[in-house]
């Protein structure tokens, strides 16, 4: 465990090197101490692989205080302190159409289009943190389907997209660059800036991928544009 200033408002708090469900595990319960314990001064939290960003008001707290209270709670951060994980279902389409990389990706790993589609939607993925855009959830990937990124990434990836990339797998939630191969399309809103909650997805959620027939993505879509449709969550 390591303390890095983070500018004159924020901490950063390593927890580890390596990407792995541990190091994680106990990053996301350190955030979970801190709210609960509500430190003086915190402000906000940011986790990420293996660190936690601490933002904190330098009126309330000094940054060695800070650190020292912080480092208390790191002997506690374990799976124990943390509430149950949600299990949220996505349904996704796997047509071509909207997963416009799924023969090139199943090309490049050499598997059938139909057996990519299987073990995509036959995984489970832990959100290991949220980033990058609002909404974006940072996945683990079933080791065979682990593949290099997009050579030349693409300026624009449509809201929904399902995608791969090196040994991550990630959902875009808003038009925005990006170098992953996309294999399908989930017609659920990850990001709603006007909702109570603005992001669908938590990190510490267990994701499922539902494969769903281009048919019923047009009936989930119009539910989900009527906001008469609601997430499978668990």
């Amino acid at each position: 465990m390591r303390f890095l200033p983070a500018g004159d408002l924020a901490v950063s708090v390593e927890l580890g090197q390596e990407i792995s469900v541990d190091v994680n595990t106990r990053v996301r319960a350190l955030e979970f101490l801190i709210q609960q314990k509500g430190l003086t001064g915190v402000v906000e939290t940011v986790p990420t692989f293996s660190s936690l960003l601490v933002y904190y008001d330098p009126r309330a707290v000094g940054y060695e205080a800070l650190c020292a209270a912080i480092a208390e709670l790191v002997p506690q951060a374990t799976t124990g302190v943390l509430p149950p994980a949600r299990t949220v279902e996505l349904p996704c389409c796997y047509d071509t159409e909207l997963g416009f990389d799924l023969e090139a990706a199943a090309g490049r790993l050499e598997l059938p289009v139909d057996e990519l589609v299987r073990l995509h939607a036959g995984a489970e993925y832990l959100v290991y943190f949220i980033g990058f855009t609002p909404g974006l959830p940072y996945m683990d990937l079933p080791e065979r389907l682990t593949i290099a990124r997009l050579d030349t990434p693409r300026t624009k990836t449509p809201p929904g997209s399902v995608s791969i990339g090196g040994t991550q797998c990630c959902i875009y939630p808003l038009d925005s660059p990006g170098g992953f191969w996309v294999l399908g399309r989930t017609p659920l809103r990850l990001y709603h800036p006007d909702a109570t909650e603005p992001t669908l997805l938590r990190a510490g959620d267990r994701v499922r991928f539902r494969a769903i027939s281009r048919a019923e993505f047009d009936r989930v879509a119009a539910a989900v544009e009527a906001r008469t449709y609601t997430a499978a969550i668990s």
